[in-house]
């Protein structure tokens, strides 16, 4: 079985601006933990477990990712997901050009095919900073509500199927496939 998704690629030196960032907004980020840096990214589709005869067949049809332009983004605002009232998911919103909506219904479209249920969610373009796994203190969730983030704005090249292996300390992503958008580099 495989774990699989699909992300939209951050560049490196963009990634590193959103780290420091992190950083800056808290006392003692060493206390924390952090999604690491290979791990940001914005999915698209989280397909979850398929079988390994799929995988070939999600490759193909998906091979139309390739027609889209690269995305025009930019960082939006630090907020958290909550269950009930309890934070679960710290997230870094992103502005990005209405294709990517477009993208995200021809994956669900396409995937539907293979049995991989369709996202009933509206599509909120985010990067997951940390899930929370102890109880946050008001101060550290006040300095990321109200975390005020320099214009930022960047390309987004490509976007990968990824594979996710989980560990009992965290989850490996190996990357299965990648497609360069029209004007990617």
């Amino acid at each position: 079985m495989n774990r699989l998704f699909i992300a939209l690629n951050i560049p490196r030196d963009i990634k590193e601006k959103i780290i420091y960032l992190r950083n800056s907004a808290v006392i003692n980020p060493q206390d924390y933990r952090w999604e690491t840096i290979e791990k940001l990214h914005l999915t698209l589709k989280f397909i979850g477990e398929v079988e390994d005869n799929l995988v070939e067949l999600i490759k193909n049809a998906i091979s139309f990712i390739p027609n889209y332009k690269a995305f025009n983004c930019g960082l939006s605002k630090f907020g958290f997901f909550y269950s009930g009232k309890i934070p679960k998911i710290l997230w870094l919103g992103l502005k990005i050009n209405e294709e990517i909506f477009d993208l995200v219904k021809r994956l669900d479209e396409e995937l539907v095919k293979f049995g991989i249920t369709e996202e009933k969610r509206k599509f909120k373009p985010h990067l997951t900073i940390m899930r929370v796994r102890k109880k946050l203190n008001k101060n550290f969730i006040n300095c990321f509500e109200n975390c005020k983030l320099p214009e930022t704005e960047f390309t987004a090249n490509s976007v990968s199927l990824i594979k996710s292996e989980l560990h009992s300390d965290s989850s490996r992503y190996t990357e299965i496939k990648n497609y360069t958008l029209m004007g990617g580099k």
